[in-house]
């Protein structure tokens, strides 16, 4: 199963509307509360709005939500295996906890797969040095380095077609398997920190370290539609908590 490194949506989806700002307002809202709460009625609720928001972000064939989505579903497995095998707990409890831990993992996730999904990074480089005054520098470096992530995937199925025709196969034994995969890790790395030096020096020769305000010819603006996001995140919320408070399952994580 392929990696999932596809950066923003491939067409226009109803969730690139929100400015990416505004997503990591309430990616940060629903961040906050799902650390505080312990119980799993807070995340199952805001999990549950959170799989309604697929769609939105382009995720309507489950191929496609499973590519992006399985390694923090193994991750959220492994998590929720490890609280029930090895917690303090036993019986229907440590189950429980198991499956909140679980949930908590996937939730506190999946917001950031649907960033990724439903918004392009040249945006979100713009929306970050214009509404949060980040650093250009770090802003367009990090959006360098994300358009070069796919590149990593080609170089290292070109590496491993190269060695196979030279007739370096790992066959069935694991521990060839592992070692090859250490030596093609660190050719990808040395391959990534070369492309780095000269990525970061060409930046420097473009000014982006000489501390004079830049323009920015896209712009990003804040409209209604991402005002109405956040608050519907941190209504969300609220309701998630009071429903688990009335219920009488609220258990914070921090007591």
């Amino acid at each position: 199963m392929s990696l999932p490194l596809a950066l923003g949506p491939a067409r226009p989806v109803p969730l690139s509307a929100v400015n990416p700002v505004a997503q990591l307002t309430a990616i940060v809202v629903v961040t906050v509360v799902l650390l505080v709460s312990g119980d799993l009625l807070t995340s199952a609720v805001l999990l549950a709005a959170e799989v309604a928001l697929l769609p939105a972000a382009g995720l309507t064939r489950p191929g496609d939500v499973l590519r992006r989505t399985w390694p923090l579903l193994v991750s959220a497995a492994g998590v929720a295996w490890v609280n029930v095998a090895f917690g303090s707990l036993s019986g229907t409890d440590a189950w429980v906890s198991g499956a909140t831990w679980g949930l908590r993992v996937v939730a506190l996730s999946l917001p950031g797969i649907l960033l990724v999904a439903s918004t392009d990074p040249v945006r979100l480089a713009d929306a970050l040095t214009l509404h949060w005054r980040v650093s250009t520098r770090f802003a367009y470096g990090a959006l360098a380095a994300l358009r070069l992530v796919p590149l990593l995937a080609a170089e290292f199925e070109t590496i491993r077609l190269a060695r196979r025709a030279r007739g370096v196969d790992a066959g069935r034994d694991p521990v060839a398997h592992a070692r090859l995969l250490v030596s093609t890790s660190f050719a990808l790395l040395v391959g990534a920190i070369r492309r780095g030096t000269r990525l970061a020096t060409a930046m420097d020769a473009r000014g982006f370290d000489s501390g004079i305000p830049r323009t920015n010819a896209r712009g990003s603006q804040l409209r209604p539609l991402d005002t109405a996001f956040v608050v519907g995140a941190v209504l969300v919320c609220v309701v998630a908590v009071t429903a688990s408070v009335l219920t009488g399952q609220w258990d914070p994580a921090l007591s």
